[in-house]
């Protein structure tokens, strides 16, 4: 989501949960897919819109051991989301999903009536069923093109901390965006029952996620997914900066050193580009709202970006 798209006035506030257990093997690849297939990401499907659905439908792998990484913001209906993912696995070898801010809200045109915590539970079991990987489920390895790598789904949300210079407090940070008239729709749709508020549920799940990844084998590199940007730098260009504040958490800022990250992927800004910051590939993978891609012209609507073999770090 960007600022100019799903943004409104005015606030909103509710509850939110947690509770999966901790689970962190990392599995053996199947026998004789080591070195084959190649990992690619695509993000921000947004398959409500017509044109959209399209592009997923025709998305299929180069290669019949590609895995293929979905960082979020498939769609708002729990249907929409199973139809894509569902789509998507036919296709890949495996995919990997993370949650999006509006795959976690409740509109009204779902069936399905679920709120923040037991939404995302009831997502993750869709996920299963299809057999695609999801933050709760453990971290695979990668042994194609690039390999090895620990994938690792992440769902760590925004609590709040991008805040706009010369603010200090969440209040008054949301009250410069409120003046400014750049409030994101999440704080109307994504419920976080049963915790107080967005971001106390963004602090358990960044606790949960620190001791995941810290029991992961120290010799092997990894590739963080989120859909929110794991650092603020790539929230520098967005052209509203005050909807930084719906875009992540500088608790986040060391995890692509601290966890060995051969790249991390992400999306939600819609601005699709690879950003090398502190040494490491940052790719924001968004397909974007169809007037937004329309504007690309040298680009394919939806190619998913290949993520390993990484690409080369610039010359200094």
């Amino acid at each position: 989501m960007r600022a100019d798209e799903g943004t409104t006035t005015g606030r909103a506030a509710t509850p939110g949960a947690s509770g999966y257990e901790l689970r962190g093997d990392v599995p053996a690849s199947p026998a004789g897919s080591v070195g084959r297939g190649r990992l690619a990401a695509v993000s921000d499907l947004h398959i409500r819109y017509p044109e959209n659905r399209k592009i997923t439908d025709a998305l299929r792998a180069e290669d019949p051991h590609d895995w293929l990484l979905v960082a979020g913001d498939v769609a708002e209906r729990a249907d929409d989301v199973e139809w894509a993912l569902g789509t998507l696995a036919e296709r890949f070898a495996k995919v990997v999903w993370v949650p999006g801010n509006h795959e976690l809200w409740t509109v009204n045109d779902d069936p399905v009536r679920l709120r923040g915590e037991e939404r995302y539970r009831h997502l993750v079991e869709i996920c299963r069923g299809l057999g695609v990987v999801t933050p709760e489920d453990d971290y695979p390895l990668f042994e194609g093109a690039g390999g090895p790598a620990i994938i690792a789904p992440l769902f760590t949300l925004y609590d709040y901390t991008f805040r706009p210079a010369g603010t200090h407090t969440t209040a008054e940070a949301l009250a410069r965006a409120e003046k400014a008239g750049v409030v994101c729709t999440d704080e109307f749709m994504l419920h976080p029952d049963p915790h107080p508020g967005r971001d106390a549920w963004c602090r358990e799940r960044l606790r949960y996620t620190e001791r995941r990844l810290d029991a992961l084998p120290p010799d092997l590199p990894t590739v963080l997914v989120n859909h929110h940007p794991l650092v603020r730098r790539p929230t520098d260009v967005l052209r509203y900066p005050e909807f930084a504040l719906w875009c992540g958490t500088e608790a986040t800022a060391d995890w692509p050193r601290r966890y060995r990250a051969a790249s991390v992927v992400y999306g939600h800004l819609h601005i699709p580009r690879l950003l090398w910051h502190d040494g490491v590939p940052h790719q924001e993978v968004s397909l974007g709202y169809p007037r937004e891609w329309r504007q690309r012209p040298h680009a394919v609507p939806g190619r998913p970006v290949q993520i390993l073999p990484a690409p080369q770090a610039p010359a200094e």
